[in-house]
């Protein structure tokens, strides 16, 4: 299914140090355990220095797709876009 946009919302992600990637998104009172990395977009050149850099995962969850982002400026990770399924 097709990503549904989501106004960003901040997410706790537990980081796999073995793999080196997320391996759990906890989004509110919902836990999405993260199967594979479908594409990873560094967005560090992409903005200006007051917004600071981006990197944006593109996501399997046990639930669908999902969109998360780590901003770096304000050490924080956002889930931006969810497959409705989850």
């Amino acid at each position: 299914m097709a990503l549904t946009q989501i106004s960003p919302t901040q997410a706790r992600v537990r980081w796999d140090r073995r793999h080196a990637r997320p391996s759990v998104i906890r989004l509110g009172d919902r836990e999405l355990t993260v199967s594979a990395i479908d594409r990873v977009r560094d967005e560090t050149a992409a903005y200006p220095a007051d917004r600071g850099p981006r990197v944006t995962f593109l996501l399997e969850t046990d639930r669908g797709q999902a969109s998360l982002v780590f901003d770096a400026r304000r050490r924080r990770w956002f889930v931006e876009a969810l497959d409705p399924a989850a």
